[in-house]
């Protein structure tokens, strides 16, 4: 069985990376250097800021063993009840076409 952590906003984030960093016994500079990432934009993922990349936050989980999984939330009123049948090329999604 896995756990699962439900992330709702930025401050559970960095707590979840860092109570995970911490349990591994790594510091910031250590998980810096296995994700790829400065320790200064780990420090700041940490403390809950907002504006993560998502490309080096990918890598910073993976160095942690954590999977990211999304859910579309059902009740949500926005949320999407029938997939697309296409998807839009770049210029369609950006109204160029």
């Amino acid at each position: 069985m896995t756990d699962s952590i439900r992330i709702d906003h930025w401050v559970k984030l960095g707590t979840t990376i860092k109570e995970s960093r911490l349990s591994r016994g790594w510091s910031q500079h250590d998980l810096a250097q296995r994700a790829d990432v400065s320790r200064s934009w780990l420090a700041r993922v940490e403390a809950g800021h907002r504006g993560a990349e998502l490309e080096p936050l990918l890598r910073a989980l993976a160095a942690l063993d954590i999977t990211l999984r999304l859910e579309l939330n059902p009740s949500s009123p926005s949320a999407v009840t029938t997939p697309p049948t296409s998807v839009p090329t770049r210029e369609e999604a950006w109204g160029l076409r």
